[in-house]
């Protein structure tokens, strides 16, 4: 009996999109851009397609217009869809949704890739540009564009790592749509070899079995060390075994539970423990010195998850599970990461200095407490008293500013 399609969405998909969209005040923004556009002919891309692009029509080129079709029939995508081939030499497609009702949507396959792949090859391509549509990805990143427009404005590092992990995992999810396409996981990997080595596999007798087991080896590089990549695709490696897990999970449940390696190697920022204990020394000591006067404000709050958003990719949940220790073990804990840091990595305690610091003005206001204990860590990170104060005047004339409650 015919194994049963499992769901192809990924939790951590949908949870970022939801935290990226409440972020941009998403409601407003796609009522507002759909406002514009009501008044706006100018489609880009399709005038770039309809006048430097090759339409694929049944009566002009039958072959791949019923394989684009089938693709279509098969993912029950109702929507309708221009195909396009550009004449291109870098291996690629891309899709965008219709910008206007009743518009066609775009499917654009380059031409180095038709030449490359086979048929079933091809099927995997347009199926996972399908995937994108169903999954209305072009959609979150209009909404993106359209708040930081590309090279004009200068995204917050907390939502520019969200928004590229989201990127790398809706591209597992579309892969998914792929396989879906063409239920053959030995096609979907021949069409990520072929993608990117560019090289044609009738003259290279690659094994795929052997393939699909020596990418664990490259995975574990990603899982155990590098994590995180810089770029909106994941790394190959993380691909191939995402699939193979969708591919071959007896369940959902195994499905979600194989793909916990994975999702932990995209949601890592740093290589390393060095990462790991600076993160940790960033929440315990943030809480204890803005805790210190017992009462911690939402700007204090905020330039902790500030510097913790460059090692968590979910800042708020990361310190709010420290939040929840006894004080004797968010003590500990930040003794534990000064010790690991301060024997591996001396050279940072200047930036841990300065970091407490800004915790205390965050809210502009040098409660005793708060200042005494600077000192006292301070001390424990093997600085002189003179060398603290030295310290603190410099971003006290750099950050302090007097609150308008303090001058009114």
């Amino acid at each position: 009996m015919k194994k049963k399609a499992l769901d192809p969405s990924i939790p951590l998909e949908k949870q970022l999109r939801d935290q990226i969209h409440n972020a941009l005040q998403g409601n407003f923004l796609e009522s507002l851009i759909a406002e514009l556009n009501t008044y706006s002919s100018d489609d880009f891309w399709r005038t770039q397609m309809e006048g430097h692009s090759f339409k694929v029509e049944e009566n002009i080129m039958p072959r791949l217009f019923n394989i684009f079709t089938e693709v279509k029939k098969t993912l029950k995508f109702d929507g309708k869809v221009d195909f396009y081939i550009t004449g291109d030499s870098t291996v690629n497609a891309f899709s965008v949704k219709s910008r206007k009702e009743g518009e066609p949507h775009i499917v654009n396959v380059n031409s180095a890739l038709i030449e490359l792949m086979t048929d079933n090859e091809l099927r995997f391509v347009i199926g996972h540009e399908i995937g994108h549509l169903i999954n209305q990805d072009s959609n979150m990143m209009n909404l993106i564009y359209f708040v930081f427009p590309p090279d004009t404005a200068v995204m917050p590092l907390m939502l520019q790592y969200k928004v590229r992990l989201w990127q790398q995992v809706s591209e597992l999810v579309a892969d998914r749509y792929g396989y879906l396409a063409i239920p053959d996981l030995k096609v979907c990997v021949s069409s990520f070899f072929k993608m990117t080595s560019g090289l044609n596999l009738s003259d290279e007798n690659l094994d795929i079995d052997a393939y699909i087991k020596a990418n664990l080896k490259h995975l574990d590089y990603f899982v155990n060390d590098k994590g995180m990549n810089l770029y909106d695709h994941p790394a190959d490696p993380v691909r191939v075994h995402s699939l193979n897990l969708y591919a071959t999970a007896e369940s959902q449940e195994k499905l979600n539970e194989g793909m916990n390696d994975i999702i932990t190697a995209l949601l890592k920022l740093y290589t390393g423990e060095e990462g790991k204990y600076v993160a940790q020394f960033i929440a315990s000591a943030g809480l204890l010195v803005a805790g210190s006067d017992e009462e911690i404000t939402q700007e204090e709050i905020e330039s902790i998850l500030d510097s913790l958003s460059r090692f968590e990719v979910f800042p708020r949940e990361y310190l709010e599970e420290i939040g929840k220790k006894k004080p004797k073990q968010i003590v500990k804990y930040c003794n534990e990461a000064m010790e690991y840091i301060m024997k591996t990595n001396p050279g940072l305690r200047d930036s841990m200095l300065v970091y407490l610091i800004s915790i205390v003005i965050a809210d502009n206001k040098f409660e005793e407490r708060e200042v005494s204990l600077i000192y006292s860590i301070g001390t424990a990170l093997g600085f002189q008293k003179r060398e603290i104060a030295e310290a603190f005047a410099v971003q006290v004339q750099k950050q302090f500013i007097p609150s308008v409650d303090s001058i009114s």
